[in-house]
C-alpha cells in the first residue's frame, strides 16, 4: 500500500511539474542601475540562480541594457565571462544604440553576444506586449 501512495504521489508531482513548465516563461530584465556595489555582477548571478533553479529550457530570458546598465555589458568589464556563460545557456542580451552613443561606445566595445537595439526603454515596453514579464534584479 505505501509504495502504491509512493508512486501516486510520484506521478502527481511529476505530472504538476510538466503542466506548470509547459510552456517556456518569456522574462525581460532591464538593467539601467550602475555597477556600484557591484551591481551588474549580482543582476547576472541573479539571472544565472534563477536559470538553474527553474531550468533553462523553462525560461527564455532577454537582458535589456540601458543608461548606466549598458557598461555590464561591453568586453572590458567585470562581468564579460558571466555574459557569455549566460549566453550559453540561452539569454539574449540587448544593448541600447543611444546609451552607447552617450558614452562614446560602439559596437566594437561588446562581445560578439550582444545584439542592438535603437532605444532600451521601448524595447522594454515591446517585450512586455509581446507577453514578456518585467523583471528588474
Amino acid at each position: 500500500m505505501k509504495n502504491i501512495i509512493s508512486i501516486i504521489t510520484l506521478i502527481t508531482v511529476t505530472l504538476i511539474s510538466t503542466v506548470c513548465y509547459a510552456e517556456t516563461d518569456k522574462i525581460v530584465v532591464q538593467l539601467t542601475r550602475d555597477n556600484e556595489n557591484y551591481g551588474h555582477r549580482k543582476a547576472f548571478f541573479q539571472i544565472d540562480k534563477v536559470l538553474t533553479e527553474i531550468g533553462e529550457k523553462n525560461l527564455k530570458i532577454v537582458v535589456v541594457a540601458y543608461e548606466d546598465g549598458i557598461h555590464a555589458l561591453t568586453q572590458n568589464s567585470r562581468t564579460s565571462t558571466m555574459l557569455t556563460k549566460l549566453a550559453n545557456k540561452g539569454v539574449t542580451f540587448k544593448a541600447c544604440k543611444i546609451s552607447m552613443n552617450a558614452w562614446e561606445l560602439t559596437e566594437d566595445d561588446f562581445p560578439l553576444e550582444v545584439e542592438f537595439v535603437s532605444a532600451g526603454a521601448p524595447e522594454m515596453i515591446r517585450r512586455q506586449l509581446a507577453g514578456y514579464k518585467y523583471w528588474k534584479p
